[in-house]
């Protein structure tokens, strides 16, 4: 069987054979962006081994390959560090993309974590005669008793069917693939969706004299993303602590209206529920401007309503409207991959996030987890890695007292090593 990258380093940890099958002695962790780095450095702390599998040829692969260049962290750095390991002292508040991913990847070489690339889950199953889970990939079979879904809330761009589309002759593009306004240079261009990233997109498109169209079909919530030199989401966070959510949310958009205005007389209408409420419900995150809002105003950006149909040449909207646009930006966003691989598991909703919520839905059954599915950002990634390598290292110093230190502790150990010897 072929050697694979790092294998002198994780001979201790896994038995091998010429039939493919990897038996791994700790958690395989499905996942080598932040959430399956934190969950690996805090089961090391717990003196616990793990391997990562990972379908593309590096960590953080969403920041490395789907991010646009102008990116930078919407909040500031406390709020974005990783268990164990904060961010250098000389990063400014709010680092920008590259030097986010040196932070990914000074936080693995720390922790001396090497995930297993090019090795994308095709299908993991719980083997109930085994009592263990069989991970499955293009390569291997790996199994083991515990598995950590951390593939996240973002792992595939949401392409929504739009009438017509097929037939518009100009180009369409995810954001998941759009680095630069430069490309788009004196065009008209048609920004589907009005999240950070599609206000983030509008404004860097201003940079290259376009004239971005950012449709917006529902409400939205738009607030500064600092008041008074102090971050929103830091203010938000501290006043949630002593006053009810629902008075948190009235004197943040009491703030909000103060700073930035009545945001309904330019088109983009607040949704009646207050925004950490609305955040914590749906997931839907709010805008925390960083500079489109004043070219909406200035209408250097043009705020449309919902598309009805793409045509050759344009687009027809449900106000009746129709332009002409020369490209088309989908700013719609990402959703959990969780249900193309994960089989019979009845923990995740059919969206692929786990039916518990937050702060509960780090840990299933029959030894299976989740990190950075909470809707909290990092800083919920930051919380599940910290529990569930807590949870994991009891039963791991629990198994092993009970046993000799050659991993004789696997009750099903025989029919395991039978697997991996077939």
């Amino acid at each position: 069987m072929g050697s694979y990258k790092g294998e002198e380093q994780h001979h201790h940890h896994h038995h091998r054979n010429e039939s493919n099958c990897v038996l791994v002695h700790g958690p395989i962790i499905v996942g080598a962006g932040p959430s399956g780095l934190a969950t690996s450095a805090c089961l090391k702390q717990q003196s616990v081994p793990s391997l990562i599998l990972e379908k593309s040829d590096c960590i953080a692969s969403l920041w490395q390959h789907r991010t646009y260049d102008r990116l930078k962290l919407h909040l500031p750095k406390q709020f974005c560090e990783l268990p164990l390991l904060g961010f250098p002292h000389n990063f400014p508040k709010y680092p920008t993309k590259h030097q986010f991913i040196s932070y990914m990847e000074t936080y693995a070489s720390h922790f001396s974590i090497k995930p297993r690339f090019n090795q994308a889950v095709i299908k993991a199953e719980f083997d109930h005669v085994l009592g263990f889970w069989r991970v499955k990939t293009q390569d291997f079979e790996y199994i083991s008793r515990w598995l950590i879904v951390a593939t996240g809330e973002n792992a595939e761009p949401v392409i929504p069917d739009i009438p017509g589309i097929d037939r518009f002759k100009g180009r369409v593009v995810h954001t998941s693939l759009y680095k630069s306004g430069s490309v788009f240079k004196n065009q008209r261009v048609l920004v589907i969706g009005c999240g950070n990233s599609g206000m983030e997109v509008c404004l860097d498109l201003c940079r290259f004299n376009v004239i971005p169209h950012m449709v917006v079909r529902n409400t939205v919530h738009v607030l500064p993303r600092e008041m008074f030199g102090f971050s929103t989401f830091g203010i938000a966070m501290a006043l949630v602590k002593w006053f009810p959510l629902k008075l948190v949310d009235k004197l943040l958009l009491l703030l909000a209206n103060f700073t930035l205005g009545n945001t309904d007389q330019i088109g983009l209408r607040r949704p009646k529920t207050g925004p950490i409420e609305l955040k914590n419900v749906t997931g839907k995150t709010p805008v925390l401007d960083v500079g489109a809002l004043s070219q909406i105003k200035s209408g250097k950006i043009k705020v449309v309503e919902g598309v009805k149909e793409i045509t050759r040449n344009g687009a027809k909207f449900v106000d009746g409207q129709e332009k002409e646009i020369d490209s088309i930006i989908l700013a719609t966003g990402y959703k959990s991959s969780v249900p193309t691989w994960l089989k019979g598991c009845e923990f995740f909703t059919k969206d692929g996030m786990p039916k518990s919520p937050f702060p509960n839905g780090w840990k299933a059954e029959k030894g299976l987890y989740t990190v950075g599915f909470t809707r909290r950002g990092l800083l919920g990634t930051a919380s599940d890695a910290v529990n569930i390598a807590k949870d994991i290292g009891e039963q791991w110093r629990t198994i092993k007292e009970c046993n000799d230190s050659n991993f004789n502790y696997l009750p099903q150990r025989n029919v395991v090593q039978n697997i991996v010897k077939k």
